[in-house]
């Protein structure tokens, strides 16, 4: 499965503006992120792209230093659950 990156989210599908999948986010304060948006279409639902999704952003946060604040109830539950996220999980 293809991930994009666009502006401000990690996406699946041919372009930004209709994907198939998404996950968004919006620049917050002292070096974070704040994850407001996950979507999966109907076709894709149960295939574990939510997961795969936040998996990304995680990794976009290591990558460039940063935590994430998660606003989206599916983010939220996703980083809060899985020890491996804790090290981007901000407060």
């Amino acid at each position: 499965m293809d991930i994009k990156q666009g502006n401000h989210s990690f996406f699946i599908g041919e372009n930004q503006d209709e994907p198939l999948a998404e996950i968004s986010f919006i620049p917050g304060e002292r070096n974070s992120i704040i994850v407001d948006h996950t979507v999966v279409s109907a076709e894709l639902q149960g295939q574990g792209v939510a997961g795969k999704l936040v998996d990304r952003l995680v990794q976009y946060a290591r990558e460039e230093g940063l935590k994430i604040i998660p606003q989206c109830s599916y983010a939220q539950k996703k980083l809060e659950n899985t020890p491996e996220y804790q090290d981007v999980l901000g407060k």
